[in-house]
């Protein structure tokens, strides 16, 4: 059914063990086919798991579908985890069928299920053995990946890959690898299960580690929690060694938001896009800062990204080892350290470098995607959304500097999209251990050997080429190979020139560099605490500001440190995502879609002109030009482009919203669906 409206699509409704889908009884023609098509889930798919909620509407009241119904609704109301919102008459629909449909989807996407009855072993026992070879994510789940990050973050120096979890014999949140301190003893890592280990995330290049680990429970009885203290004292001592080496505790249980706070907030946010009609909108157009103040979400992304750069800080400037610590290690620790790596390490900026960043600190890190998705809809108090918190914050670092990634806002929109795909095994376990006992064994279709999951990192699998290529930031600012046996000919530095410039802001002279850089060497001689640890209490308050203004009036490297705006605005709403349906929300051939198009445009003619150069020079024809697909009519495309589909003709009013709302009592203007009120006649 379409906005309140008498008008609809005619089709049949069907569920299965893996979608709710739509079939639209006018099929497609190609002229109408979307650009960007996942092979997946189509735009009337719902998977199971990205049902939020069901309701029914009785006499023009709606109530919340849960369990056994004892009456069956004339029309159903299904609120998407990606924010659509999906209506359904079934008024004209056969009693029988009604109870049989709505039932149906009420129990597959309602009830709590068994792990093995998720959709996702039954398409691993069939599903096509070709994975993607040209996959470049590492995957770190063998010692050799570990070992090979050791070696390109440098940190091999003071840190060792431990088997000590082999046979997961201790513990089943830990992975089979990990990295230690090189003079942690493997009976330390046995006596308490892994707890109270740091264990090692990330090494700046000047040496300073991030690490994290999971704490000792609070309660705990004298003599318990004295023997707990004495083990703690003789593990900082492996990475505290004043005055060369120092080390910063930060207990993020008590310095970021709980996961019931955030999970409560973006419950309140998430409400202010599930929208499915005009009047709605225009109704919380009026008040939309103040709704938006009022959820609190941004505001958590702008503590959560404050604190990436406290720690960014720490490394950076004052060459501090930071130990990150939670109850598990596995929820607030993933999103700073992913967070501090992607603002210090231009590795992870590329495509295959945040995807093997969040296969090492989410994936195998073991971040219980199963239990804080709410896949199984055993417990709502599991449930926070911690990944999609960590993709918000990416978000705002992608959109301040988008030269410095290699992907797009599309790639995170995709990607947060994907959490909800019961194909990859990707975001539906709680850790290793759980995914490896659930590999082998029988398959639902009797035949038994191993499943064959596949990872969300093969592209290749949702999207063909031609869709993939809005995942690819154009105006990427690739890092130039140093090739010393190549001196600096002319064309090197044309090839640096079409790199972009540098954001032209107040430059730092060199005589101002110097003189910092001898004060902080005084201040880190004189500075140093011997045999004190720096606790959170201690930092001057100016440090952080001092280090955020400093950076901000320099030049934006962008393969070096990035630090996000955080002051008032510079927090933003990540509009593809959360307003991609809502038709009232869309720019008609504007908004960044349009440049991209425009430089995509661009793009492809002048790598059409270079194979034409390089054809003349030598007869022999270039192979491999990346296609980029033809996006000519750009004045076509809406602003939230390449996910929305126009589907609701939008009524939007002619006067600005306040004058609107006043208007709304005496004329009762908002609540006509069906004809537009043109008051612009009588205004200057």
């Amino acid at each position: 059914q379409e906005d309140g409206s008498n008008r609809g699509t005619c089709g049949k409704l069907v569920c299965t063990n893996f979608k709710i889908a739509f079939l639209d009884d006018d099929s497609a023609s190609d002229d109408n086919e979307p650009q960007f098509k996942n092979k997946i889930v189509g735009e009337n798919d719902i998977t199971l798991q990205c049902v939020d909620q069901i309701y029914g509407v009785y006499d023009e009241k709606k109530k919340l579908l849960t369990g056994q119904l004892r009456k069956y609704p004339e029309k159903l109301i299904i609120y998407c985890k990606d924010l659509r919102v999906f209506n359904f008459c079934l008024r004209y629909t056969k009693e029988e069928e009604v109870k049989r449909i709505v039932s149906g989807i009420v129990h597959h996407s309602q009830t709590p299920k068994l792990l093995k009855r998720l959709f996702l072993f039954s398409y691993a026992s069939a599903a096509p053995n070709n994975t993607d070879g040209r996959n470049q994510t590492v995957m770190f789940d063998t010692l050799e990946d570990w070992r090979d990050e050791l070696e390109r973050t440098k940190g091999n120096v003071k840190y060792k890959a431990v088997t000590t979890n082999e046979g997961y014999r201790v513990s089943e949140k830990l992975p089979l690898y990990f990295v230690v301190p090189i003079c942690v003893s493997e009976e330390s890592i046995l006596k308490y299960q892994g707890r109270g280990i740091p264990i090692w995330c990330w090494s700046c290049h000047n040496g300073a580690a991030l690490l994290k680990m999971s704490a000792f429970p609070k309660e705990q009885d004298d003599s318990t929690s004295q023997m707990q203290k004495a083990f703690l004292d003789g593990i900082y001592k492996t990475i505290s060694k004043p005055p060369y080496e120092l080390l910063k505790m930060d207990d993020l249980s008590s310095s970021l938001p709980s996961l019931q706070d955030i999970q409560t907030a973006y419950t309140r946010f998430k409400q202010l896009f599930l929208i499915d009609n005009s009047t709605d909108f225009w109704a919380t157009d009026v008040k939309w800062f103040s709704l938006l103040e009022s959820t609190n979400w941004l505001e958590i992304i702008r503590r959560v990204l404050k604190k990436a750069i406290e720690v960014a800080e720490c490394l950076e400037r004052q060459h501090t080892n930071v130990l990150l610590i939670e109850e598990s290690a596995t929820d607030l620790c993933c999103v700073i350290s992913s967070l501090v790596q992607v603002m210090m390490d231009s590795y992870s900026r590329t495509k295959s470098g945040f995807q093997s960043l969040i296969q090492k600190e989410w994936v195998i890190g073991g971040h219980g995607f199963l239990d804080r998705c709410n896949h199984l809809h055993k417990s709502d108090k599991e449930e926070a959304p911690v990944f999609l918190l960590l993709l918000n914050c990416v978000w705002q670092l992608v959109q301040q500097y988008p030269p410095a990634f290699e992907f797009t806002e599309t790639y995170l929109t995709v990607l947060s999209d994907s959490l909800y795909v019961p194909i990859f095994s990707t975001f539906f376990f709680n850790s290793q251990h759980q995914k490896d006992t659930n590999t082998s064994g029988e398959s639902l279709n009797t035949q038994s050997g191993p499943f064959r999951f596949l990872t969300v990192w093969d592209w290749s699998v949702q999207f063909d080429p031609k869709a993939q290529a809005f995942l690819n930031n154009p105006l990427y600012a690739e890092k130039p190979k140093p090739d010393k046996s190549q001196r600096k000919t002319a064309r090197f530095k044309h090839q640096r020139q079409l790199s972009l410039p540098l954001t032209p802001t107040k430059s730092s002279t060199k005589r101002g560099f110097f003189r910092e850089e001898t004060d902080h060497l005084i201040k880190n001689i004189l500075g140093k605490r011997i045999g004190k640890f720096i606790n959170s209490s201690d930092e001057p308050s100016t440090s952080f500001r001092e280090f955020y203004d400093s950076w901000h009036s320099k030049p934006v490297d962008y393969h070096g440190l990035l630090l996000p705006h955080i002051d008032g605005p510079e927090i933003k709403v990540w509009a593809q995502r959360y307003l991609r349906w809502i038709p009232e929300a869309q720019l008609h051939g504007g908004g960044t879609i349009a440049t991209a198009a425009k430089i995509l445009d661009l793009m492809e003619e002048v790598q059409s002109l270079q194979v034409k150069m390089d054809e003349e020079h030598s007869q022999a024809i270039s192979g491999d030009v990346h296609s980029v697909p033809l996006l000519r009519n750009s004045a076509r495309l809406s602003s939230l482009f390449p996910f929305a589909l126009l589907q609701r003709q939008s009524i939007k009013p002619a006067l600005p919203t306040s004058t609107w709302k006043d208007l709304e009592d005496e004329d009762d203007l908002v609540k006509r669906d069906d004809e537009f009120v043109d008051l612009s006649g009588g205004m200057s």
